[in-house]
């Protein structure tokens, strides 16, 4: 195997690997090296159990890049998106419930069913967050400029957003601001008077955060919702069809098709640094490989901290890398079914519509907040959150017949417990998780053939995510667009020649978009 490349990227994330296809394209040899025997990061799909092919991290789509979709030509390599009508479905404790969706009529009718008001104010809400989506969208494509330099690129950049925030006019710009920095529940309380609606919208606005909605900064995530597109059409989410893995795996048919060498089971152990400049990496095993390109798919601290040599960074930087915020509060598990669900808010036999998108367990807004409270003072949420996913609803090709995996997205619970241990807590956190969702489909528990258990410790060790943190670091407005991963570099570079990041913890920031990767290709290509 040759050891000589123009460019050597560090992690098969789905970043890494769009990054590796768009240097490959430009004709530049690549060789990714990926710590594990799957490609993806937190991107992928495994057989944990024989016959059951699980979203093991991720597990729904809709803001991948329709760009990269489109350069790369996805579809050629199976990428295939499944929408999901309805999108969500909320049962309640008084034996109600509320479905929500990409049909407006459908959506207007079950809301009213809680508000009329409230039902006559969504549509209004929602071209509210689309106004906002429309100006903020555009900046996930564009390189984030450093508001402090003299680069007369950098001044025209932050001159542009300027007279485009500018453009929105006094109360969109309002809303913007509120958005980019205000907490999620006042925004909520001021457009809805059902605690049902604003429960099932503030789940959207806390998921991935150690915050509630009621902290600043939890409002950004709210118009990720009308954001992005499935199969065209904005602000649908959809499930991939053979599971998320495909969508990494089809990049990195992409980028091998125009070249990329991608090598499994090759974890590196150290950034090659020489007279101040990246020169290549070396494995744990001691194999070295050669490039004037080195590029992380890692976050900040493992990219920074643990492969590099601190006389090799700037003290400052350094400084301001160790800062950064990875604090999780996210629990993953992953669950193989013998039948789906069955609320006793919509009775039914097999797979109807409330299986179709995320079912939540989230009564009120306060089940949040004091979700939130236990995981504070270190304790797992005696009443967790449960985001409920069943892709086998949509796409059958993910489990035996008549059998079903269900992806259990759970907050609040923090990497370091108070007084205890995962080890000890983590099954008996899981336990108390089914026992919430039996609460509200009395059959659950027993349809259950098997379970999968991520604390946040676990995504750590499993995925590479400093604290376990889905993101590579918050997504607070201190660590966003100019300051991602830290003030000074969000252009994808470093204090060290030749060496870039290209993943979540740039702009962008978290979520399965590509972004990131595809961002990062274009400054490097830009550096030649």
């Amino acid at each position: 195997m040759p050891t000589e490349y123009d460019a050597i990227i560090i992690g098969a994330g789905h970043n890494g690997l769009t990054t590796a296809a768009y240097l490959a394209r430009a004709g530049y040899k690549v060789l990714v090296l990926e710590r594990r025997d799957i490609l993806g990061g937190c991107c992928i799909t495994e057989e944990i159990w024989p016959g059951y092919k699980v979203s093991t991290a991720a597990y729904v789509n809709s803001l991948l890049r329709p760009q990269i979709i489109r350069d790369l030509e996805l579809k050629k390599y199976g990428f295939e998106m499944l929408p999901r009508s309805p999108s969500s479905f909320t049962p309640f404790p008084d034996g109600r419930y509320l479905m929500m969706g990409p049909d407006k009529d459908m959506t207007r009718r079950e809301i009213a069913k809680f508000s009329t008001k409230d039902a006559e104010a969504y549509p209004k809400y929602e071209a509210m967050l689309e106004k906002v989506a429309d100006f903020l969208e555009p900046l996930l494509e564009q390189t984030a400029p450093d508001p402090f330099s003299n680069r007369l690129g950098d001044l025209w950049s932050v001159a542009k957003t300027g007279f485009g925030f500018r453009g929105l006019g006094r109360d969109v710009a309002t809303d913007a601001v509120e958005i980019l920095t205000g907490a999620a529940r006042p925004i909520l309380d001021r457009w809805f008077e059902s605690e049902q609606l604003k429960a099932t919208i503030a789940t959207d606005a806390v998921i991935g955060a150690f915050a509630p909605p009621s902290h600043p900064g939890t409002a950004y995530v709210l118009f990720h919702h009308v954001m992005g597109e499935c199969n065209g059409v904005r602000g649908v989410w959809g499930y991939v069809k053979g599971g998320m893995g495909t969508i990494s795996n089809s990049i990195a048919q992409a980028a091998q098709a125009k070249g990329a060498t991608i090598r499994k089971n090759s974890e590196v152990g150290k950034i090659l640094v020489k007279g101040g400049k990246a020169v290549g990496v070396a494995l744990k095993d001691g194999t070295e490989f050669r490039a004037p390109r080195v590029i992380s798919c890692a976050d900040a601290n493992v990219t920074f901290v643990k492969l590099m040599d601190a006389s090799d960074l700037p003290a400052e930087f350094l400084a301001r890398v160790k800062a950064i915020d990875y604090s999780s509060a996210t629990v993953k598990i992953n669950v193989a079914l013998s039948e789906p669900p069955q609320f006793t808010a919509l009775p039914g036999k097999g797979v109807g519509p409330q299986h179709h998108g995320t079912m939540h367990v989230c009564p009120d807004q306060d089940y949040i907040e004091r979700a939130y409270d236990d995981a504070k003072y270190g304790r797992p949420a005696r009443d967790p959150m449960l985001e409920c996913t069943m892709a086998t609803a949509l796409d059958d090709t993910l489990a035996p017949p008549g059998k079903h995996i269900l992806s259990m997205f759970v907050q609040y619970a923090p990497y370091h417990l108070k007084g205890t241990t995962w080890d000890q807590e983590r099954d008996k956190f899981a336990d108390r998780c089914f026992d919430v969702l039996n609460e509200y489909a009395p059959n659950f528990k027993a349809s259950v053939i098997d379970r999968v258990v991520y604390a946040p410790p676990d995504m750590e060790k499993a995925w590479g995510i400093t604290g376990g943190n889905i993101m590579q670091g918050a997504m607070s407005l201190s660590s966003m667009a100019s300051f991602r991963p830290v003030a000074g570099y969000a252009n994808y570079r470093t204090p060290v020649r030749g060496l870039y990041m290209c993943g979540a913890a740039t702009h962008p920031g978290g979520g399965v978009m590509g972004a990131c990767g595809l961002n990062a290709a274009r400054e490097i290509l830009k550096d030649g």
